[in-house]
């Protein structure tokens, strides 16, 4: 952000920005996994790729930097958990290695 514009909510931080994105082409790219994965993988994706948006929102929400920093962490370990699941994607050759780079 441009020190002319200050942050007034979590919406305005550039990582919450970034991980929406992604939230978003993980639900695009989801829609094109089979149909027995609907419960499996594509739901794994969805609820990490949510979880890192959630988790920079609730902290931002919290009273002390500390409990901030702890919900950044976990919001990090959700992006690791998709890249995973991604990886995953691609060894059942349901996604392209492509996909699997672009996303990382």
């Amino acid at each position: 952000m441009g020190s002319s514009k200050k942050v007034k909510s979590f919406e305005d931080l550039k990582v919450w920005q970034s991980a929406r994105k992604l939230r978003n082409n993980i639900f695009v790219l989801t829609k094109d996994l089979p149909d027995e994965e609907r419960y499996r993988l594509k739901d794994q994706l969805i609820r990490a790729s949510r979880s890192v948006t959630a988790n920079i929102a609730e902290g931002y929400g919290r009273f002390h930097y500390q409990e901030y920093i702890q919900y950044c962490r976990q919001a990090r370990g959700s992006v690791y958990e998709v890249l995973d699941h991604l990886i995953c994607a691609k060894g059942q050759n349901f996604i392209s290695s492509e996909e699997v780079e672009e996303f990382r």
